[in-house]
């Protein structure tokens, strides 16, 4: 089968203005994605694609199905594999898309750019001896978690569509294949320019680093230095983003340098889940044997990751190598104070707490020492001290936890505020309702194995408004796992 350009899709909204193909063609080879046999769309994000300037009623077709499974290239369309290289659990590898191509830059009706990528789209020359595809258990995991993280109003990549290819893929057995339509700010990443240094020239990172300055961070430009004001504005980004991570109990799962996007959104969802029990230790991540991506790991490693970053800048900021290292380094150094102070402002925000006092930090850190001696559940005990009346269960009838209610009810008073005011602070930052890994586990299973997609559905709806209260039908939703359906364990995919 050979891959056309669609005719008859101009009436769908694509609006691709490929500025990624101006770089060095060192940084990506053009290809187009290899073409397979039965594409069925699985689902389709209506909402999305509106807010891309994209004809939900065009694209959800047998169609669009060929277009979102590479079959069919939409008008415009300038596909290509990006080139970039990354530090796995600590290791230098040469990467590259090695199973994702990148159809083009969407321009929406808003004026944004936008990356719209195939994942699971077939070999390239990056895909080393990988078969280039997706199972698509992993593919509808990254659907339902990006679009989950998109609710609880954290930066991440965007899912518009999965493709059953009709075609099997071997990992441990046999797997029906998918394809992922993802929507990213870009994907620049630290490993694209650690590709850069390693392998292209010091004329290659200025133009890598112009390009991203010109497509995320324009203002930088115009600083003294927009090569130090580059790093800094990521360092500040990323320290954000990782503390509303932990803010929300959400485990990366593989922090890698070339799943570190310079846009500071979360990207490349594998295996990723959400913290049940509060334990600082906790791993999902099945090739994560050591930990390293532990859930408290997550701050320390993201300054590792952009020590990365920073390395491949250090000829940009100044000509002195001994010079430039030094404002390297101070910039580093402010990324623990940044994420310090996020997390901060975010857990005073789960409290009810609406200015500062020195006795919050241990207020905060003697509920967290509570609630891992306890095992207690992260998400529902933040919530939980929002309600009228605590319910019956071992954190609510453990004495220290009663005695710090007291000091923390005393601390609200001195607010001057009512208790109806403090709820709906904590209301709008403490979720009702998160995706519950044994609940993702059980809707993948239902549509992977059974072809059933409405637990996944359901799912979906439940998880769109994460800082509603439930209803009373879905308030299962809520509950942490029993022990026979603890999740311990989350896969790649790969």
């Amino acid at each position: 089968m050979s891959i056309s350009q669609s005719t008859h899709q101009t009436q769908t909204g694509w609006n691709f203005d490929n500025s990624y193909l101006k770089l060095p063609d060192i940084f990506y080879r053009q290809l187009p994605p290899v073409p397979v046999r039965t594409p069925q769309l699985v689902i389709f994000n209506d909402s999305l694609a509106e807010q891309l300037g994209l004809d939900p009623q065009n694209l959800n077709t047998p169609q669009g199905a060929e277009i979102l499974a590479g079959n069919l290239l939409p008008p415009g369309a300038a596909p290509l594999a990006q080139a970039y290289a990354g530090h796995q659990f600590g290791g230098f590898t040469m990467l590259g898309d090695g199973r994702a191509i990148l159809l083009g830059e969407q321009i929406t009706p808003g004026g944004e750019r936008v990356d719209i990528q195939l994942k699971g789209s077939g070999q390239t020359p990056f895909s080393r001896r990988g078969d280039g595809r997706a199972a698509l258990g992993p593919m509808l995991r990254e659907y339902l978690i990006s679009e989950a993280m998109f609710a609880l109003g954290i930066p991440t990549s965007r899912s518009l569509a999965v493709v059953d290819t009709g075609e099997p893929v071997r990992r441990e057995t046999l797997l029906p294949g998918a394809i992922l339509t993802r929507v990213a700010a870009s994907h620049l990443r630290v490993g694209t320019f650690e590709y850069a240094a390693r392998r292209g020239s010091t004329a290659d990172v200025k133009i890598l680093a112009d390009y991203a300055i010109w497509r995320h961070y324009p203002d930088v430009a115009r600083q003294d230095n927009p090569y130090l004001a580059l790093l800094e504005t990521a360092i500040a980004r990323q320290a954000e983003l990782v503390a509303q991570w932990l803010l929300v109990g959400f485990i990366h799962g593989v922090m890698n340098t070339d799943n570190v996007a310079i846009a500071g959104e979360t990207i490349d969802y594998g295996p990723c889940a959400f913290m049940d029990a509060y334990n600082p230790a906790t791993v999902f991540s099945s090739i994560d044997h050591q930990g390293r991506y532990a859930f408290a790991n997550q701050p320390p490693i993201t300054q590792w990751n952009l020590t990365r970053f920073a390395e491949t800048l250090l000829p940009l900021l100044d000509k002195q190598q001994e010079s430039a290292i030094e404002m390297a380094q101070q910039a580093l150094d402010s990324f623990s104070d940044k994420f310090r102070r996020t997390w901060l402002q975010g857990m005073r925000k789960k409290l009810g707490l609406m200015d500062e006092q020195e006795d919050d930090v241990a207020l905060i850190d003697d509920l967290l020492a509570i609630m891992q001696r306890l095992r207690a559940d992260y998400s529902n005990s933040f919530r939980d001290l929002a309600g009228e009346q605590l319910t019956d269960n071992e954190l609510h009838r453990d004495g220290a936890f009663q005695d710090w209610r007291k000091r923390w009810q005393w601390r609200l008073e001195q607010q001057g505020q009512s208790f109806n005011t403090v709820k709906k602070i904590m209301d709008r930052n403490n979720p009702a309702v998160i995706p519950r890994n044994h609940r993702v586990e059980e809707a993948l299973a239902a549509a992977e194995k059974d072809g059933n997609l409405q637990p996944l559905e359901h799912l979906l709806r439940v998880l769109a408004t994460p800082y509603t209260d439930l209803d009373a039908a879905d308030l299962a939703y809520r509950e942490p796992p029993p022990p026979s359906q603890r999740v311990y364990q989350t896969f790649c995919g790969t």
